[in-house]
């Protein structure tokens, strides 16, 4: 049945291709508004060893844009709300659900070194940059920066990390960086959008089912947060068709 599955994608890349694409291992942390749609896009695109991290669970706020929140799956952690998600789609794929969040301290129980491909969908800051910092010693990182706040589509865009321009995430980070004297090992591309961040028109929801605190919740739609999600999984499979 896999082979019929991706008949279409093998038609446009090529047999060798495909099977390039299936024998690559990728990790995607932060499977929400953005990571959610990278994964589904991956999965449907031929990855059959995908790992998903995600600490949170599914909440009410979360079916405005992400891809296995619907009212059926409040309550859920999102690993295994996505997990069951993408094995309908392809019952033959590995897809590995951890309910975990990544920081500094628990960096070394991921083993990065393993995967050929490393997707950054991280909100806190600080572990956004300690898996930078972890990832770009060894592996393929992309990035995503900020996609809430934004509505216009058609400014989404791929730079490299140092030359993301208007984009607060992306500031902050080299800020802190700079500040800290700790850089990335290698450049790496991120997804993000040159919109100007706009203003929050209304108060957040609190729920209580995040396993950090943010600095501000922001609203966000399914539109854009799908775009940065697949483009980094075109990111993948763009520089596994090059090799």
């Amino acid at each position: 049945m896999t082979g019929d599955l991706f008949n279409r994608t093998e038609l446009l890349l090529g047999a060798d291709a495909m099977e390039r694409i299936r024998e690559k291992r990728v990790i995607i942390f932060g499977v929400g508004g953005v990571g959610s749609w990278c994964a589904e896009c991956l999965v449907r695109e031929g990855i059959m060893h995908l790992t998903i991290v995600d600490s949170d669970v599914v909440c009410v706020t979360n079916c405005n844009r992400q891809l296995m929140a619907t009212t059926k799956t409040i309550g859920k952690p999102k690993v295994e709300a996505l997990r069951q998600r993408l094995l309908e789609i392809n019952p033959e794929a590995e897809i590995v659900a951890l309910q975990k969040n990544f920081s500094n301290e628990t960096a070394e129980e991921f083993h990065i070194e393993t995967f050929d491909y490393v997707i950054d969908a991280i909100d806190s800051l600080r572990d956004k940059i300690s898996l930078i910092l972890k990832a770009t010693t060894t592996q393929t990182l992309f990035s995503s920066m900020g996609a809430a706040l934004r509505i216009d589509p058609t400014k989404v865009r791929v730079s490299e990390f140092w030359k993301v321009k208007g984009d607060p995430l992306a500031a902050a980070m080299r800020s802190a960086m700079r500040r800290n004297k700790l850089f990335p090992a290698r450049k790496f591309l991120c997804v993000h959008s040159e919109e100007q961040p706009l203003p929050n028109r209304g108060k957040a929801l609190q729920d209580g089912s995040q396993t950090f605190t943010k600095v501000q919740t922001n609203g966000s739609l399914a539109h854009i947060t799908a775009i940065f999600g697949m483009t980094l999984a075109g990111l993948v499979v763009q520089d596994i068709c090059k090799e």
